[in-house]
């Protein structure tokens, strides 16, 4: 599938399907996902934007309603959206730059980790490091699952480049 040749429609309902998806895998995994060390499982899925690109905003959008389960509250909200997209759009920058696929790794590890440490440090009255140490860890399956996630999907969802080519030669 030539994901360049989605139509506006089809990136919609991709785009309503991710958001679905997230939220009822934070719904399912909600009491490891606001734990201590919070494997949020949902934040693998942004891996998703390196093949869909448009699903920056949408990602972000899937975070905030996620936070309607167990977050603290407004702040929580619209931090986990900004860092939502921020991680999406950091996986986006890995692909354009045609960076290893396992470099996504590091965006969904560090910007949630250390991201959503800054506001919840001052939510929870709890120091930033050790709070930070700790949400990086929680993150560390979901990054990994995520780049296995793109390992797997690429192979559906991207023309190979024989198939470009041999497209172009007979134009």
């Amino acid at each position: 599938m030539d994901i360049s040749k989605l139509s506006k429609t089809q990136k919609l309902t991709i785009s309503a399907m991710v958001i679905a998806l997230y939220v009822v895998v934070m719904y399912f995994t909600q009491e490891f996902a606001f734990g201590a060390y919070q494997i949020r499982i949902a934040t693998a899925f942004y891996s998703l934007s390196y093949l869909f690109p448009f699903l920056v905003l949408p990602l972000g959008i899937s975070n905030f309603l996620s936070n309607l389960l167990g977050g603290l509250g407004l702040i929580d909200m619209v931090g986990g959206c900004l860092v939502g997209m921020l991680t999406s759009y950091l996986i986006v920058l890995i692909k354009r730059k045609k960076w290893n696929p396992f470099l996504t790794i590091i965006p969904i590890i560090l910007i949630p980790g250390l991201g959503v440490s800054t506001w919840l440090s001052y939510l929870l009255k709890m120091p930033y490091a050790p709070l930070a140490i700790s949400l990086c860890i929680g993150q560390i399956i979901p990054a990994v699952c995520g780049a296995l996630l793109i390992q797997t999907l690429k192979r559906v969802f991207v023309m190979p480049v024989s198939a470009v080519n041999t497209d172009n030669q007979t134009n």
